[in-house]
């Protein structure tokens, strides 16, 4: 692995990011627009907010790990489709999860409500991050696995998208000891349920925004853990 160290990549990286944030600053009612956008077209947003930010996530796991931003045959736009509709997955289940998970209370003889106070709020935001994290979030980065292999059989191309994924091979390929060992037995319990809590307790336009961010960290993560067990294989 290569040691971390600043090269004109990342301030160019670091420049373009702050001139897109300067750029949405400077927008008349950017917080409100955002939000009648986001009540309008939520699935495009979410595929938009998916392409863009996980795989950035995974372009920053690369630099960490090989140094650079960029390769060939990393699949950038491959990606970032792929990317696309795993958020509009996400947006679903989150849907689903916010309004099924809280039955589990009531299932328990708890009928509780968000207008029963913080604890009440934070009781049912935690219920449905477990859940989340528990039935959806272990399905979610193995098929990442999946798809993410089956770019890389097919040397980034754009044509993967919609070559047949050969998933028993795909599966077979994996490296257990990582999935397993770090992403799911690690990164769910200290990380996402927490992580998930927060974004429940938050109102329905901030859990978008902190959402975004989180599709960032998770491409971070599966990317990171894929790519360290290459280079485990390889040396």
């Amino acid at each position: 692995m290569n040691k971390i160290s600043m090269k004109r990549s990342d301030y160019i990286t670091l420049c373009v990011i702050a001139l897109l944030l300067i750029w949405v600053a400077c927008q008349p009612h950017p917080i409100e627009t955002f939000k009648l956008y986001t009540k309008e077209h939520g699935y495009i947003l979410s595929f938009l907010k998916f392409a863009i930010l996980a795989t950035f996530g995974e372009c920053v796991a690369l630099r960490i790990v090989d140094g650079r931003y960029w390769r060939p045959g990393f699949g950038l736009i491959a990606r970032a489709v792929m990317w696309g509709f795993i958020g509009l997955f996400i947006k679903a289940c989150f849907a689903v999860f916010a309004v099924g998970s809280p039955a589990v209370l009531t299932s328990l003889g708890l009928n509780v409500s968000a207008d029963d106070g913080f604890f009440a709020s934070l009781l049912i935001s935690f219920i449905t991050s477990v859940m989340l994290n528990t039935v959806f979030a272990p399905v979610l980065m193995i098929l990442h696995k999946i798809y993410d292999d089956h770019i890389q059989v097919h040397q980034g191309r754009i044509s993967s998208l919609i070559a047949p994924v050969d998933v028993a091979a795909r599966l077979s390929a994996i490296d257990w000891d990582s999935m397993w060992g770090f992403v799911l037995k690690k990164t769910i319990p200290i990380f996402w349920i927490p992580a998930h809590t927060i974004t429940f307790m938050l109102p329905p336009d901030l859990r978008i925004i902190f959402a975004a961010l989180l599709g960032g960290a998770l491409g971070v993560i599966l990317a990171f853990a894929s790519l360290k067990g290459r280079a485990a294989r390889s040396s």
